[in-house]
């Protein structure tokens, strides 16, 4: 059990919010598959105050997605408190998340995102501000440092907390590091050692024993999952699972992958419509394929379709030959 602020959390399995990944479509289907809280991707304060209408959109939630984690991003205080202003009164958010650990240059330059990392005194205002604004409890996400000479982690989480913020996200690298390299799970354990507010760890968690490694090795509150889930919500049912039964449930099958596959490009088509979701779900058919036998060839095939009856008759058809194929080898 975790609990941020007043929102009780069923348990410790976190989806990270990732950029371009985590609308309510992926969401959706990652909760059922069990996950404790979803995160939505990050949302610009500027597109909220100025009612872009792309970034309204993105707030949308599934009321099956609770309880959510809804994500914003920003440079500056009274646009980021206004943000999170509308974000409080009008959407079913239960927390209202900031991102202080994008590492993109486009964000940064903004003095968003990672940049935050590199000034503990703006953390604390910045937070502080939107906690005193809004009545939904505020966390942050964030990296350990800016680079190896700038790890401000312990400091920072300690302005989080002095700020009002609920709990804190902790992604083991630096803003140098992107997505490369190792985590630092050693940090990640300082940091929760310095605060009294929840702290999950996130970063180099591959499987359910890492996920159970993290906790055990970082006393973190709850383990954060992001790219491992991409393509892969049994990633997320499966450490459920493991972290409270010890059980390691077995792999899906090709069947389960592209029945689950063809139901998030449904929901996508519901969100976007067909054109767009189809172009979009291209990537997400390639994650889904990922250990499925054959998928070089098929991969290259999902990138030339264009409405949904071509990549379900291929994702269908392509289930249908491994499953021929495994019994054939089975006689």
């Amino acid at each position: 059990m975790l609990k941020i602020g007043d929102v009780q959390i069923d348990n410790p399995v976190v989806l990270a919010p990732m950029a371009g990944v985590c609308n309510s479509a992926f969401r959706l289907t990652v909760k059922e598959f069990g996950a404790g809280l979803v995160c939505a991707e990050m949302v610009s304060d500027k597109g909220i105050v100025f009612q872009n209408e792309k970034s309204l959109d993105m707030l949308y939630i599934d009321d099956r997605e609770y309880p959510l984690s809804l994500q914003i991003f920003g440079g500056a205080k009274e646009t980021l408190v206004q943000a999170a202003k509308f974000v409080d009164k009008n959407t079913n958010a239960a927390i209202i998340d900031i991102n202080m650990g994008c590492p993109v240059p486009k964000i940064t330059k903004c003095d968003a995102g990672a940049k935050w990392l590199l000034d503990p005194d703006k953390i604390y205002d910045m937070v502080a501000a939107v906690v005193d604004a809004v009545d939904k409890p505020v966390t942050v996400k964030m990296r350990i440092g800016w680079d190896e000479d700038h790890i401000y982690a312990v400091k920072n989480a300690q302005m989080v907390e002095r700020a009002g913020g609920s709990a804190v996200a902790l992604h083991g690298r630096t803003r140098v590091q992107m997505y490369e390299g190792n985590a630092n799970w050693d940090i990640i354990r300082e940091v929760k050692q310095s605060i009294s507010i929840p702290l999950i760890g996130n970063g180099d968690v591959q499987t359910p024993q890492d996920a159970k490694r993290m906790l055990d090795e970082t006393g973190a509150d709850g383990v954060m999952i992001g790219r491992a889930a991409l393509g892969n919500p049994w990633m997320i049912y499966r450490t459920v699972k493991y972290l409270e039964t010890g059980e390691l449930i077995g792999e899906p099958s090709a069947r389960e992958k592209m029945d689950v596959c063809i139901l998030h490009l449904d929901r996508l088509i519901a969100l976007k419509n067909e054109h767009i979701a189809v172009r979009e779900m291209r990537k997400h058919a390639a994650w889904y394929l990922k250990g499925v036998p054959g998928n070089g060839k098929i991969r290259s095939l999902v990138n030339e379709c264009n409405t949904r009856d071509e990549l379900v008759n291929l994702l269908t058809n392509h289930a249908n030959e491994v499953e021929a194929a495994a019994q054939s080898q089975a006689v």
